[in-house]
């Protein structure tokens, strides 16, 4: 065979091999026939999920993204968890998925304010940023999806006042005070109470240590010896505040109102010591925001919301209704 047909025969049958399959390496479950348009062949795109923190919230979210990931062709899906609560840390996870060529990113801000500068970086380099459990509204973010936080703030509020009818001082707990999400819950836990019996002493922040989180509840029942409420804003809190409700022999005098469904929180709600918990979707907030964003880059624009905000509801749940939510609950 002449050298010349030879080399042209391999580089055909190397052609063919790298062109084969167009189904994305997602990095949490193998990728079967998607839902969306195909990416052009041999053409895998990646996109992220960000937290803003390492609670345990966010594996219901992780398994939001690893269900998109087995549907998705053509896409790599990576869940990227903060180590802490620190913006830089968010920052340096950011800036590597972009060094790395992502294409489309959902994160939970850490600070919406300080951060803005660089999440406005990642879009103007041509990458689809969309926002997720906590919103960055004043950014060129594409999207929200996740909770309308102070709608869900007013629901505590609500559920503070079927706490204590006979009104009370409460405390009230969260990461940071000036994260999208604890602002606006705070804000709907202020409008709710407007008018009631109900007086709120004072907004302690933890950034995101839980045993801080813990050790505010407890300096909060030694400093008010008439404290009748404590309220948590982030998912982790309501372990903190329960454990040291418990440790200092107030279960029953302290009612609490807190977010989400952690496991120590569940067990609360479950025996009475928790009156009620705000829980969210972030199972949901994580498949939609991956399925959001591959339709997206595959031309469809219309899988963005009008107004920019696609809202999951959120639910109020306690003792009588706990088990039907959990025997609804998406398995993780």
């Amino acid at each position: 065979m002449k050298k010349g047909l030879f080399f042209a025969l391999l580089a055909s049958v190397i052609m063919v091999g790298c062109s084969g399959g167009s189904e994305g390496n997602n990095s949490t479950s193998p990728a079967p026939s998607g839902t969306n348009s195909p990416a052009p062949s041999g053409e895998v795109k990646t996109i992220a999920f960000v937290t803003n923190n390492p609670s345990d919230y966010w594996l219901a979210a992780k398994a939001g993204t690893e269900k998109a990931a087995a549907e998705l062709k053509g896409y790599k899906v990576e869940f990227k968890m903060s180590p802490d609560q620190n913006v830089a840390s968010q920052k340096q996870i950011l800036d590597d998925l972009v060094v790395n060529g992502v294409k489309g990113i959902a994160v939970s801000p850490t600070d919406p304010i300080g951060e803005k500068g660089d999440l406005d970086k990642i879009v103007e380099k041509g990458i689809l940023l969309v926002c997720q459990d906590s919103d960055a509204p004043d950014s060129k973010r594409a999207a929200y999806i996740g909770t309308d936080n102070t709608a869900a703030g007013v629901m505590a509020g609500e559920e503070v006042k079927k706490a204590l009818p006979n009104g009370g001082k409460i405390m009230v707990f969260v990461g940071k005070a000036d994260a999208q999400n604890a602002k606006e819950r705070f804000a709907g836990l202020k409008k709710a109470l407007e008018g009631s019996k109900v007086e709120i002493l004072d907004l302690r922040t933890d950034d995101g240590d839980r045993a801080r989180a813990k050790q505010n509840v407890a300096d909060a029942i030694v400093k008010y010896p008439d404290l009748a409420g404590c309220v948590g804003l982030w998912s982790y809190n309501g372990p903190g505040i329960i454990n040291a409700v418990k440790e200092a022999k107030k279960v029953g005098k302290i009612q609490v109102v807190t977010f989400d469904d952690e496991a120590d929180t569940v067990t609360g709600v479950q025996d009475g010591s928790i009156f009620s918990m705000i829980v969210q979707q972030p199972f949901v907030f994580g498949y939609e925001s991956m399925m959001m964003m591959a339709k997206v880059l595959d031309g469809d624009k219309s899988a963005l919301p009008a107004d920019g905000k696609k809202i999951i509801p959120t639910q109020a749940i306690n003792k009588d209704s706990v088990k039907a939510y959990l025997d609804g609950k998406p398995k993780k």
